[in-house]
């Protein structure tokens, strides 16, 4: 097999791959809060207290990921379009 033919397959494979995974869980982890939905802070004596809510997943712990973020909006560009409704005057 040549080089070009394995680099291809290899993309292939790595891209159904994530499709799957946006599929079946379009949901991951917060990045910056690591999906705990706030930060951890240390007191004066060094315990581990709550910190505040995480501002980018609103304190859920979980966003949606890049691909699932592209393919809602590809369907709702493609829905919008071919929209088959009459017109409704007012």
């Amino acid at each position: 097999m040549t080089p070009i033919f394995l680099a291809i397959a290899c993309l292939l494979i790595v891209t159904l791959s994530y499709v799957g995974l946006c599929a079946a869980s379009p949901f991951g982890n917060c990045r910056k809060c690591r999906g705990m939905g706030h930060q951890l802070k240390t007191d004066r004596k060094g315990r581990l207290k709550r910190g505040k809510d995480c501002r980018r997943c609103h304190a859920t712990g979980k966003r949606i990921r890049a691909g699932r973020w592209l393919y809602n909006r590809w369907a709702r560009i493609y829905r919008a379009g071919t929209d088959t409704r009459p017109e409704v005057s007012r």
